[in-house]
């Protein structure tokens, strides 16, 4: 039967500081809802190799970042503690916007039959946004929680002019209340 997976993207140690200070918690209840309801939770993270030898200096968001950060000896790389994995959820590391980009991460939704994707994840215009345009290019069911995403400029128009023509818009009560424990 196919199922649902929540991703929780970019939720790193160096990301909530750009965010409003009631995110974390809405981003923690999502996370409890899919886990209370036993639908898999991917986390999906930036991780940059050594030195950035993965990135290209025309790239104006990665090739602008000093080479330290985001490598896997960088502590504000890490998965904020909060809403850190649990149990054997998976871990998938993405190497540009897209939790797609570099990794195996439509190879894992496959092999699990997931064909819904739930999103949450900083940022509106970043990574939920190349997330979302991917999945339905691959033909995945996507749901954004609008409120366990963060974007102080895009947020609203991405909400209401994009993701909802091309998927579902609920809130993290919203997606909550369609689940039922053991789902």
């Amino acid at each position: 039967m196919p199922r649902t997976a929540l991703l929780s993207m970019d939720l790193q140690v160096n990301h909530p500081a750009h965010v409003p200070a009631g995110y974390l918690p809405t981003a923690v209840r999502a996370l409890d809802a899919a886990r209370a309801a036993r639908v898999p939770v991917i986390h999906v993270v930036l991780r940059l190799r050594p030195g950035h030898v993965d990135v290209h200096p025309r790239n104006k968001i990665f090739g602008s970042l000093p080479t330290h950060l985001f490598t896997a000896d960088d502590p504000g790389a890490a998965i904020h503690p909060d809403v850190a994995p649990r149990g054997d959820e998976i871990v998938v590391h993405k190497n540009r916007v897209s939790a797609f980009a570099g990794n195996n991460l439509q190879q894992i939704l496959a092999a699990q039959d997931i064909d819904h994707v739930v999103l949450a994840g900083i940022a509106t215009g970043g990574i939920v946004l190349s997330t979302a345009l991917q999945a339905t290019d691959l033909d995945h069911r996507v749901t954004v929680l609008s409120d366990a995403c963060a974007d102080p400029d895009l947020h609203d128009s991405l909400m209401t002019k994009v993701f909802n023509r091309r998927g579902d818009v609920l809130t993290t009560k919203e997606w909550a209340d369609t689940l039922t424990p053991d789902a």
